[in-house]
């Protein structure tokens, strides 16, 4: 391995390892407080709500919900942060801006949405099409190892089970899916004449 490759992991892990720690300490604090950080979910088509976009997805309603997030979540993020730190920023605000205003438009009146699922997706969603879009061949090999390890949570994209929210899910794919087009290592080559090529 070499000093850059180490100096990726190790930046790769540190982000993953920072952002999980902090929706636990939220978490523990959100307890602490009776819930008191609840109130900042996405509750639909309220305009005020909009300011809770981003900070719903570092919030959970109980540990047994963020649990349920946090090995994906340190997963599939490592796998991407793989790429740069600042691209996963870029890709992770990207997914919960998109991910946050879906449900805020789309989700029953009188809910309140929060937890790192919408995330989750979307970085499944990113990995997926990222090797595709950078024509990238081994994030392409990344992708289909992602696709038969979390493959499965496509299902939560349809609304078949109550009290879990699909909106979050879905548009969170599709952020992840933007997220993979708008942050394209490839998008520098555009103008200069020459196709992308794969390598």
């Amino acid at each position: 391995m070499t000093s850059e490759s180490n100096h990726r992991v190790k930046s790769a892990l540190l982000i993953v390892l920072l952002w999980v720690g902090l929706l636990w300490v939220l978490e523990f604090v959100d307890q602490a407080t009776g819930n008191a950080l609840d109130t900042f979910g996405i509750e639909p088509r309220r305009t005020g709500e909009l300011v809770d976009v981003v900070p719903a997805s570092f919030l959970h309603f109980g540990f047994d919900h963020l649990m349920a997030n946090t090995v994906p979540l340190l997963v599939l993020g490592f796998v991407a942060a793989l790429r740069g730190t600042a691209r996963f920023l870029a890709v992770a605000m990207t997914i919960i801006v998109v991910s946050g205003l879906g449900v805020w438009l789309t989700a029953p009146e009188h809910s309140n949405t929060a937890g790192a699922s919408g995330l989750v997706f979307g970085l499944f969603g990113y990995l997926l099409v990222r090797g595709f879009v950078d024509r990238r061949i081994t994030d392409v090999a990344l992708g289909g190892v992602v696709a038969v390890l979390y493959g499965s949570i496509l299902w939560g994209v349809l609304p078949t089970s109550a009290g879990i929210s699909w909106q979050a899910h879905l548009f969170g794919l599709i952020g992840g899916v933007l997220a993979a087009f708008t942050t394209s290592s490839t998008r520098g080559a555009i103008g200069t004449g020459r196709p992308p090529a794969w390598h």
